[in-house]
C-alpha cells in the first residue's frame, strides 16, 4: 500500500468520528425545537375569523336620512355613509350642482348653475364606482355600427369606493361618502390659472378637508340633495379680493349636489331648428351619413294636455314659480305680470294657464335654492355679478327641462351704476371670446346690466326733461316688466333674439298709441335700447310690455303638440316674415370683428338702426349742457353729476358700436332651401347705408367736436372722496383717455382683419363698397378736417391711435392676419398722412404732426 493511501484512509476515518459526534448533537437540537413548537402550536389554537361589520354596526351612532341614495350621518363627527342599493347599480341617474352661495371674486355666485351630466353606479370587485356618460353621440341601433359605439369615447370615472358593508337580505351596499361630496370629486370650483394670468390675480387656496363641512342633507325619492361648505386656505394671499370677502386666506363656498333618478315618463324630445331659437344639448349622429349630422335636444319642459283632443287644454302639470320671500314687496305683482305674460304664447302653442305663480311664505321650511322648486330668487351682492339670470337644468339625454331659477340683482333699483367700471370696460376694447365660457354656461345672460345702463340714462332724461314721479316710476316699472319676461323666457328654453329690434320703424316707436301695450321688438330676448324719443313730447312706451310675435311662434315651435312633421314645417317656413326674423350672440357681436349680420346687435332699436343711432348722440348732445344744473345740487357732493356724465358718455360709445357694424356687414338668413319669402344666405349692406354709416362716424365719433361737452363741465367731474379711495391714483377724471377709448372700440372693429377681409371677399358677392372707398374715406375724416391748421387735443390723440394701428397692420405681431391688401391700403393711407402732415398750426399741431411723420418714416424703414 502507497503511502498516499493510507494517508487518505486516516483523513476518512477522522471524519467519519467527526460526523458521528456532530449528529447526534444536531439530531437533538432538532428534536428539542419540534417539543417545543408541539407544546406552543397545543397552546395556542388557530383563531376564528374575524366577523364583518354589518351596515347596522357602522352606522350605529348615525342619523339615517331616508331618500333616492339613503344617507347616514354620524351625530359625533358629521362622517356620512351612503347606502347604493343592488338594483341601483348599473341605473342612469342625472347629478347637477348650483352654488348656493359664494363669491363673486371667484366667479362662483349665488344661484350659479353648474350643468348636468349622467352617471352611473357600477361595481367592480369590493369597490362602487361612479362613473359620468358620455351623452354627446347618438347611434341608431337598427345599424350594425352601433356595436362599436364606446370606440374612442371616454367617460369620466369619477369615484371609487370601497364597500365598507353588504346586506344581502336587503340589497344593500355601504360606503363611505365623505370622499364624494367634500372633495371636488362632483365638480371642479377651483379655477386653473391661465397662461399669462397675474401672480397678483385673486385665487383660491387649497382645499381644506378639515374646513369643509356639510350644511343640509335633503333626500327625497326621486332625488338626494346635500349643501356643502367648501373652504380654500391658503397661509398669504397676494390679493384677498374684495371688500365681499372677509379673509383672503380662507374663502368659502357653498354648494347644492344633487342625484337626480332617471326620469321615466312619456316625454318626447325635439330636435332643433336653425331658424328658430333654444338652448340645446348637442348631439351628433354617429350612423347619419348626410353632412349635417346633428340630432341637437331643444331644451323645453314636459308639458301634456289634459285633453289631448282639445284646440287649448291646461297641462297635466303646469311649470309653477314660487317667488322667493325676500321679493321687494312693491314689485311682486309686477313680476308676476312678467311671468304670466308668457301664458299668451303658450295659448298659441295650445295650452291655458301654463305659466302659475306662487308666493314663498314668510315661514316656509323649504329653501329657496331646492331643485324641486322653481323659484324667482333676490340677491343684493356687493359686486353685483348680473342684474338678472334665468338658468335651467335638463336631463342630458333628452332635453327635457327639470327645474329652473331666475335670480335677481337688488342692484336694479338703485343708482349704484358701477361707471368707473364701465369706463374700464369701454377703455380696453380688445377680442372676447366667450367660447369657453358659454360652453359650461349656456345661459349666460347680461341683460340685467344693459338694462340698468338704459334706465339710468331714462332717468337722467327724464330729469333733465322735469319728468314727474309718475312718469319715473312708469319707466321703472317698465323696465322690471321686460327683464322679468327676458329671463323667464331663458328658464322655457329660449335663447337671445339679438336681431328682433327690427320690429318697428323710428316713426312708429316716436307714436305712443301705436306702441302702446306692445313689446316694442320682435322678442322680448333681445338686449334694445331703451325707447327715449328726441322730441320729448311724443314719448310713450320705454320697454316691452308684452311677449314679441318671435317669441309667441317660438313658443309654439317648442311647446305645440304637433300631430304631423307637416304641421311643424308649416310653423318653420313662417320664419322669413319680418317680425319672425332670428339672430343670436353665437358668434357675440360685442366683440371686434365677430357677427357679420349688422342687424344682430345690442343697444340698437328700430328698423333704422344708423338713424336711430344719429338721434342718440343728438339727445346726448342735448342734455350735456344741462347736467351740470340737473345734478349738482347743494349740500351734495357731485358724485351724482359724475354719474350722469359717465351715463351719457357711455351712450355715444354705444351708438358709435352699433353704427360700426354696418361698414363691411353681410345680412345674413337662414331660411331653408327653397322656403317661400327666402332670401340669398348672404345679402351685403347697400352702398347707401355703408356710406351712411361712413358719414355718421365722421360726424359723431371722429369729428373733431365729437364727444363735445361744455368746458366748464370738466371743472365738476370729482368723485366722492371715501378713505383712501384716491390711494391707488391721482382723482381727477381722465377725460382724453375716455374720449379715445370710445373711439378705439369702433377703430377696433372697423380695422379688424376679419372685417377687412369681409370688405374684399364680399365684392365678389354684391358689396359696393371697396376697401380701397372705404380707406380713403376713413382717412379723410380721420384727418381732412384739421391736418393743414391746428389739430385739437381730442384730435391728436385719435391720429395718432389711428396711425399706430395703421402701423400695426404692417409691421405688427398680428400682422400676419391682415389680407395683402389691407395692407397695401394701410401703406396706401400711411404715406397720404405723411404728406398730409405738414409742420403748420400752432406749437402744439406741429409737434403733433413731426410726430406723425417720424412713426410713419421709421415704420416705413421696416416694410418689405
Amino acid at each position: 500500500m502507497k503511502m498516499t493511501s493510507i494517508k487518505a484512509i486516516k483523513l476518512m476515518t477522522m471524519a467519519l468520528l467527526l460526523c458521528a459526534f456532530i449528529m447526534p448533537q444536531n439530531s437533538f437540537a432538532q428534536r428539542k425545537k419540534k417539543r417545543k413548537k408541539d407544546k406552543t402550536e397545543a397552546a395556542a389554537p388557530t383563531p376564528a375569523k374575524k366577523k364583518e361589520k354589518s351596515i347596522k354596526d357602522l352606522t350605529k351612532s348615525s342619523k339615517k336620512i331616508d331618500g333616492l341614495f339613503t344617507i347616514y350621518q354620524d351625530t359625533i363627527t358629521g362622517t356620512m355613509h351612503m347606502i347604493v342599493k343592488e338594483d341601483q347599480i348599473g341605473k342612469e341617474y342625472i347629478y347637477f350642482s348650483q352654488v348656493s352661495n359664494g363669491s363673486t371674486d371667484a366667479g362662483l355666485f349665488r344661484g350659479a348653475y353648474g350643468g348636468s351630466k349622467v352617471f352611473k353606479v357600477n361595481k367592480n370587485f369590493n369597490k362602487l364606482e361612479f362613473e359620468g356618460q358620455n351623452t354627446s353621440f347618438y347611434f341608431d341601433e337598427n345599424n350594425a355600427i352601433s356595436r362599436s359605439k364606446d370606440a374612442n369615447v371616454t367617460n369620466g370615472k369619477m369615484a371609487s369606493i370601497k364597500v365598507e358593508a353588504h346586506d344581502e337580505k336587503t340589497g344593500e351596499y355601504l360606503i363611505k361618502a365623505d370622499d364624494i361630496f367634500l372633495k371636488e370629486t362632483l365638480r371642479q370650483l377651483k379655477r386653473p390659472r391661465f397662461p399669462g394670468q397675474s401672480p397678483f390675480a385673486f385665487s383660491l387656496g387649497n382645499l381644506d378637508k378639515n374646513k369643509t363641512t356639510v350644511k343640509t342633507i335633503n333626500n327625497y325619492e326621486d332625488n338626494t340633495n346635500l349643501e356643502v361648505e367648501y373652504v380654500y386656505s391658503k397661509p398669504s394671499v397676494l390679493n384677498g379680493g374684495s371688500a365681499a370677502i372677509a379673509d383672503g386666506r380662507n374663502v368659502s363656498v357653498q354648494v347644492f349636489h344633487s342625484f337626480i333618478a332617471m326620469p321615466d315618463n312619456d316625454y318626447e324630445i325635439r330636435l332643433d331648428d336653425p331658424r328658430v331659437g333654444y338652448f340645446t344639448t348637442q348631439v351628433e349622429d354617429q350612423t347619419a351619413t348626410n353632412s349635417t349630422p346633428f340630432r341637437d335636444l331643444v331644451h323645453r319642459w314636459n308639458l301634456k294636455k289634459k285633453d289631448p283632443n282639445a284646440a287649448i287644454s291646461e297641462p297635466v302639470k303646469p311649470i309653477t314659480w314660487w317667488m322667493e320671500n325676500s321679493t321687494p314687496v312693491e314689485w311682486r305683482e309686477t313680476i308676476k305680470q312678467g311671468v304670466l305674460e308668457w301664458n299668451k304664447a303658450f295659448e298659441k302653442a295650445g295650452f291655458k294657464n301654463a305659466m302659475v305663480v306662487k308666493m314663498q311664505p314668510d315661514d316656509a321650511t323649504w329653501d329657496a335654492g331646492d331643485i324641486n322648486y322653481n323659484v324667482l330668487r333676490w340677491t343684493s351682492s356687493p359686486n353685483p355679478p348680473f342684474g338678472g339670470y334665468g338658468p335651467s337644468f335638463v336631463n342630458p339625454k333628452t332635453g327635457e327641462i327639470m327645474g329652473a331659477d331666475i335670480m335677481l340683482e337688488y342692484v336694479h333699483f338703485t343708482n349704484r351704476v358701477m361707471y368707473d367700471k364701465l369706463f374700464d370696460l369701454s377703455a380696453k376694447p380688445k377680442a372676447f371670446d366667450p367660447s369657453e365660457f358659454l360652453r359650461e354656461n349656456k345661459v349666460f345672460c347680461s341683460m340685467g346690466h344693459v338694462m340698468h345702463e338704459n334706465t339710468m340714462f331714462g332717468q337722467a332724461v327724464l330729469e333733465v326733461a322735469g319728468a314727474d314721479d309718475l312718469e319715473m316710476a312708469r319707466m321703472k316699472k317698465e323696465a322690471m316688466l321686460a327683464l322679468i319676461m327676458h329671463e323667464v323666457g331663458h328658464t322655457l328654453g329660449l335663447n337671445h333674439n339679438m336681431k328682433a329690434s327690427q320690429l318697428f320703424s323710428p316713426e312708429q316707436l316716436a307714436d305712443a298709441d301705436f306702441i302702446e301695450g306692445k313689446c316694442l321688438t320682435g322678442s322680448v330676448m333681445d338686449y334694445a335700447g331703451i325707447n327715449l324719443t328726441l322730441d320729448r313730447s311724443k314719448q310713450g312706451q320705454y320697454y316691452d310690455t308684452s311677449v314679441g310675435p318671435y317669441d309667441v311662434w317660438a313658443i309654439q315651435f317648442g311647446y305645440t303638440p304637433f300631430k304631423t312633421g307637416a304641421e311643424k314645417e308649416a310653423l318653420l317656413s313662417q320664419s322669413t316674415k319680418p317680425e319672425l326674423i332670428f339672430g343670436n350672440d353665437a358668434d357675440d357681436m360685442r366683440a371686434p370683428g365677430k357677427a357679420i349680420d349688422p342687424r344682430v346687435m345690442i343697444g340698437d332699436l328700430s328698423n333704422d338702426q344708423i338713424g336711430y343711432s344719429i338721434d342718440r348722440f343728438k339727445l346726448v348732445d342735448q342734455m350735456m349742457g344741462n347736467i351740470k344744473t340737473k345734478f349738482a345740487k347743494r349740500g351734495e357732493s357731485f358724485q351724482e353729476m359724475r354719474r350722469a356724465y359717465y351715463i351719457l358718455s357711455g351712450q355715444r360709445a354705444t351708438a358709435g358700436n352699433v353704427i360700426s357694424r354696418f361698414i363691411g356687414g353681410v345680412y345674413v338668413d337662414r331660411a331653408m332651401v327653397g322656403q317661400p319669402g327666402a332670401t340669398k344666405p348672404y345679402t351685403p349692406v347697400s352702398l347707401e347705408d355703408q356710406k351712411r354709416a361712413m358719414d355718421a362716424l365722421k360726424t359723431y365719433v371722429f369729428a373733431p367736436d365729437a364727444f363735445d361737452a361744455p368746458n366748464d363741465l370738466y371743472n365738476y367731474l370729482a368723485m366722492q372722496r371715501r378713505g383712501y379711495n384716491f390711494f391707488g391714483g391721482p382723482e381727477d377724471p381722465k377725460i382724453h383717455n375716455q374720449v379715445l377709448n370710445y373711439q378705439r372700440g369702433v377703430l377696433i372693429h372697423i380695422l379688424h382683419p376679419n372685417t377687412l377681409q369681409r370688405i374684399t371677399d364680399s365684392e365678389l358677392y354684391g358689396n359696393k363698397y371697396k376697401l380701397s372707398s372705404f380707406m380713403t374715406d376713413l382717412n379723410n375724416a380721420i384727418f381732412k378736417a384739421d391736418i393743414y391748421g391746428n389739430v385739437n387735443s381730442f384730435r391728436q390723440n385719435l391720429q395718432l391711435e389711428y396711425t399706430n394701428m395703421l402701423i400695426d397692420m404692417l409691421t405688427g405681431k398680428q400682422s400676419g392676419r391682415f389680407t395683402n391688401n389691407a395692407k397695401s391700403m394701410a401703406l396706401y393711407n400711411l404715406k397720404n398722412i405723411r404728406t398730409m402732415a405738414a409742420p403748420t398750426g400752432d406749437v402744439s399741431s406741429k409737434a403733433h404732426k413731426q410726430h406723425l411723420r417720424t412713426l410713419i418714416d421709421n415704420a416705413l424703414k421696416e416694410v418689405k
